[in-house]
């Protein structure tokens, strides 16, 4: 593939001019759908880039959705924020904007423009940053932080919330001057509907417009980079792993009576729960008296409660509910493994956290491998209950060998310190520059500790 250019100076000579002098600190606005009221791995990876950017002494403007939610970042000098009106999504943590005061938030962001506009996610707010930067004449990057295929279709059920991003799309890119995005609105004509419900094909396709129209396209991992090049084929891609850095110490849970299993993130169909509750059971009749602890907000869901109430019942399952991210540190510590039945995630930075706290770990993504050396810390499993009971029951009758669990532990350590926090903000905000300046930005398909 030949890659088309990310830029040429003369598009971008105020940018040029802006930076001339080293005393005006670089102005991002960071877009993103995912900025509360739940807990999620984009919102962590928006909040630590978000966090290395002030410190290092950019000017940040958030836009968002109007929601409460985790925002340590409020009162910081050099960042401003952009709320705009929203409503929440259906059976999901979450909040859409609706598109109503996009024109002020233009206007506002028009009276001071940023460097670079960098967007997060393709919901409404992603849309904006998409529309805000074709019309401001500012360079644009996107991050690819959700799998758009494993979650189409669920997207495009979430009626009425589908209804707003269809005005949003069919208002915002009438007239855009990128040609990727003149007139969107055709994919969503009365024939792209079924049942009143826009179709998997048009969201790809919307999708597929807007990643091509951007400057760069960040995604986290390989696997990412592979999906957004089959979708988009002429987008601009570079695999910027976010990154993660090991959690504070706390106090010591109570010891298990038997090896303990750990699963830690959202409590949703998506991340394959009923899988890894099938595969314990297959678990526990090789050992009795192996115990899987679960933390995330179990009751979002009927029908992924009650099975997780049954599995409790059953014995050996903890059910621990939502633990703030600083206080994770203890659960991760008290744990013999680290079980992953998702195939749907981009990155993971449970995986990350599990590595810096020195946990083996079990997966069934053989895609995600930022952290995992198979045979020394990990193992793959197909997503099925019997692969993955196996996989687990000999990860914990490996790790009963005292050489192999330091080996294991060490190995973990090791791969998560190539992925920090500031090993990717050091890669961002070079990009930043290099984009804010006109100058081309080499491709890169696979992630490369620095």
């Amino acid at each position: 593939m030949v890659a088309p250019t990310v830029s040429t100076p003369e598009d971008h000579d105020e940018s040029t001019e802006r930076h001339s002098s080293a005393s005006r600190p670089l102005t991002v606005a960071l877009f993103t759908d995912n900025y509360g009221p739940g807990h999620s791995g984009l919102l962590y990876a928006v909040h630590f880039l978000e966090g290395e950017l002030l410190d290092r002494g950019a000017h940040v403007q958030v836009v968002a959705p109007a929601c409460d939610g985790p925002n340590p970042y409020r009162d910081h000098p050099h960042r401003t924020e952009l709320r705009l009106p929203g409503v929440p999504v259906p059976g999901m943590s979450l909040v859409m904007a609706t598109g109503r005061g996009f024109e002020q938030a233009l206007r506002q962001l028009a009276a001071d423009p940023p460097d670079v506009i960098h967007v997060h996610g393709l919901g409404t707010v992603g849309l904006l940053g998409v529309w805000a930067a074709d019309r401001l004449g500012v360079p644009l990057m996107v991050t690819w932080h959700t799998d758009f295929e494993a979650y189409a279709d669920h997207y495009a059920l979430l009626a009425p919330v589908a209804d707003a991003y269809i005005r949003v799309l069919t208002v915002a890119t009438h007239g855009m001057d990128r040609p990727q995005l003149r007139d969107m609105s055709r994919f969503f004509q009365p024939r792209w509907w079924r049942r009143g419900r826009i179709t998997r094909r048009a969201v790809l396709n919307a999708a597929r417009e807007m990643l091509e129209a951007a400057d760069l396209v960040t995604t986290p991992s390989d696997k990412t980079a592979a999906r957004c090049l089959e979708l988009a084929p002429r987008a601009h891609i570079r695999v910027v792993p976010n990154g993660a850095d090991a959690l504070p110490a706390g106090p010591a849970l109570p010891p298990a009576h038997g090896p303990r299993i750990l699963y830690v993130g959202r409590i949703a169909p998506e991340k394959s729960i009923g899988l890894l509750v099938d595969a314990f059971e297959w678990v526990r009749e090789e050992i009795p008296h192996a115990e899987l602890m679960i933390v995330g907000n179990w009751r979002t869901g009927r029908w992924l409660e009650q099975k997780l109430r049954r599995a409790r019942r059953r014995r050996g399952v903890t059910l621990v509910g939502q633990v703030p991210r600083e206080k994770l540190g203890p659960y991760y510590a008290s744990a013999d493994v680290f079980a992953f039945p998702s195939t749907t995630d981009t990155q993971a930075l449970v995986l990350h956290e599990a590595a810096h706290a020195g946990l083996p770990i079990v997966s069934c993504d053989a895609e995600l491998r930022l952290v995992i050396d198979e045979g020394v810390n990990g193992a793959f499993a197909r997503p099925t209950p019997e692969s993955f009971a196996r996989q687990l029951v000999m990860m914990l009758q490996r790790l009963e060998d005292p050489e192999f669990r330091s080996r294991a532990r060490e190995r973990s350590r090791e791969m998560a310190s190539w992925w920090t926090i500031q090993n990717q903000s050091d890669a961002i905000i070079e990009l930043y520059a290099d984009l804010a300046a006109g100058r081309p930005i080499a491709e890169r398909m696979r992630a490369r500790a620095e």
